[in-house]
This record gives structure tokens, C-alpha cells and sequence, in this order.
């Protein structure tokens, strides 16, 4: 199994240097052709995308991660940061537990 990227150009770019390949996409319909192009590969085992795309494609994503064991999907911030209404990890931790880490 492999890892896969979709997300802009820099973001790719980072990931490639790491030996992650992977797709870069500048709309929706781009997005979504490849989204459905990485779901057809089984080599992919853990597929990554950038929130911004995550947000887009939320229908899509969502269905992968409730109907299909693989790939596992990823959402990143891209280099932009985090959108604003994401909850960070640091932020679910201390709801779960009630402490800051």
C-alpha cells in the first residue's frame, strides 16, 4: 500500500519531496476526477488531502470514510493553515479528557 496526495501545488510539491506522489488540482471538477481516479487505484492505502479540498468534496469524502475500509482518508491544513472552524487536536484532546496538552 501506498500514500497518495491531492491537493495545490505546494502542498504536492512537499509531499513529492518526502516520496509521496501524488495530484495537483486547481477546482472542484479537478478535485473530484481526482478523488475518483485515486479511489480506483487499490495500490492506495492512505490517501491525503488538504482541508480546503476535504471541504469541497465533503459529500464524497464522507461516503469514502463510512462505506470503504481503504483507502484512509487524511485531511491536512494546506499552506494557508488550518480553516478557522477546524477543531485541532490539541482542542479534542481537552474536550475528551478535560486536560491541555
Amino acid at each position: 500500500m501506498r500514500y497518495f496526495v491531492i491537493g495545490d501545488e505546494d502542498t504536492v510539491l512537499g509531499f513529492n519531496f518526502a516520496g509521496v506522489h501524488g495530484r495537483v488540482v486547481q477546482s472542484p471538477s479537478e478535485a473530484r476526477e481526482a478523488l475518483k481516479d485515486a479511489l480506483a487505484d487499490s495500490s492506495i492505502g492512505i490517501l491525503i488531502i488538504t482541508e480546503r479540498i476535504g471541504d469541497v468534496l465533503r459529500d464524497e469524502v464522507d461516503a469514502v470514510m463510512l462505506e470503504r475500509d481503504l483507502p484512509i482518508i487524511v485531511e491536512i491544513p494546506d499552506r494557508h493553515g488550518p480553516l478557522p472552524e477546524r477543531r485541532t487536536l490539541e482542542d479534542i484532546i481537552k474536550r475528551a479528557i478535560g486536560v491541555s496538552v
